[in-house]
């Protein structure tokens, strides 16, 4: 049996952990006003007149708002002196004005006015009439085609260079969170591992991981969780009907959580029993793979050459360079943030330079059809010197958890 798994139940299991968000920062009012002069300075550098920033992540990363987007326009104008000028429909002001943490004037629009106009107002009397008007990625084309349509004379470019500019590189209070937040998922992961027993379903390791989330002080429970037994492990997302567990299995458990607006991602693989030799040479693969990217993630270096790195490893084993099975059918890794995938993105041909400050996973995942799937997945970030794991790698297949 592999150490570490079976033997417990849940109670138990969840009688063991305690709240572990005691202690956490958050992103205070200082850092708030920080990322909005780094956008400005980026607004600079690409001659940008104007910033539309949407409803959804973008929003409360620059302004600490909690505000989803929808079919009505909620954003804020970013004007290059450093100007914030937020839009929000009437009936909402108040609301929002709760949400709001950096303080700027609420600009509003009755539901048969054009928010579209009132931009159009506010970049007249902010002495802006022509020039770059840079639009959040995140916005949908409705908002997209509505404030080009009204603002003709200014030239539109996609904002993520600013936007994915501020939020790629991490603040050393934004690691913490998220170290935490992975603490917690690690401790989940180890907990779960403890209560597997055949004939238990995927949906009932799911709401333990969710309960033990909740347990370890995170009220939301888990962000998110895939569980995989046997042969729908090949599957990465998952599928429709998961499979119970049965004696000799290969498990995929991939979860996180959300703490202070920060996500966590983890997936653990393993055998709730004996393992395959086939089983266990492609794990011992994955864990060399997994390596390789992790040494090839250097200051100054691209996000392509990471993924390169790991596709060079598998090709000396005889796999597939490229997305072919069995091989990894997707990029090496992500950015992880507010959103549990955002920018950089350690994918081949991405000249993004790794620079110090910058979240991204590291999963190589290794699928072999109509067998099983190996993922082992760990968040590094990058420091001045190097990489640094916010997880320990999995020890061995026999030892997973380095028990």
């Amino acid at each position: 049996m592999t150490l570490g798994t079976g033997g417990s139940s849940a109670s138990v299991e969840l009688d063991k952990i305690q709240d572990r968000t005691l202690g956490v920062q958050p992103i205070a009012l200082q850092e708030y006003k920080a990322r909005l002069k780094k956008a400005t300075d980026l607004m600079a550098q690409h001659s940008v007149s104007a910033l539309y920033i949407n409803a959804g992540t973008n929003l409360y990363y620059f302004t600490g708002t909690h505000w989803n987007a929808s079919e009505r326009m909620v954003g804020a104008l970013l004007f290059g002196d450093g100007t914030l000028q937020y839009i929000v429909p009437k009936f909402e002001e108040g609301t929002f004005k709760k949400y709001r943490k950096v303080e700027a004037d609420i600009n509003c629009w009755e539901e048969h006015e054009s928010p579209y106009v009132l931009i159009s107002q506010l970049l007249h009397h902010n002495s802006v009439s022509e020039g770059i008007f840079a639009i959040d990625e995140s916005a949908p084309y409705f908002l997209v085609d509505g404030i080009s349509k009204v603002n003709s004379n200014f030239h539109f470019i996609n904002a993520q260079e600013i936007t994915a500019g501020c939020r790629m590189q991490k603040t050393e209070n934004e690691i913490a969170i998220i170290q935490k937040a992975k603490d917690i998922t690690m401790e989940v992961q180890r907990a779960a591992a403890k209560i597997l027993r055949p004939g238990i379903s995927a949906k009932e390791v799911e709401d333990f991981i969710n309960k033990a989330h909740i347990k370890a002080g995170i009220a939301s429970g888990s962000y998110f969780c895939i569980v995989l037994f046997a042969d729908d492990t090949q599957y990465p997302h998952g599928v429709a009907v998961p499979q119970p567990l049965k004696e000799n299995d290969a498990v995929i458990i991939d979860t996180g959580c959300r703490l202070e607006g920060y996500l966590s991602d983890i997936t653990r693989s393993y055998v709730y029993g004996v393992p395959s030799d086939e089983y266990r040479t492609i794990w011992d693969l994955e864990k060399k793979t997994q390596l390789a990217a992790f040494e090839a993630a250097q200051i100054g270096r691209s996000c392509g050459s990471v993924d390169d790195a790991a596709r060079e490893t598998l090709a000396q084993a005889g796999l597939s360079a490229n997305y072919d099975l069995p091989g990894l059918p997707h990029r090496v890794g992500h950015g992880t943030g507010l959103d549990i995938h955002e920018y950089p993105y350690l994918v081949r041909g991405s000249e993004i330079k790794l620079a110090e400050g910058m979240v991204v996973s590291n999963e190589p995942m290794i699928c072999v059809p109509g067998k099983f799937g190996i993922r082992h997945e760990d968040h590094f970030y990058m420091t001045e010197n190097g990489p640094k794991w916010f997880t320990s790698p999995m020890l061995s297949l026999d030892n997973p958890f380095g028990y």
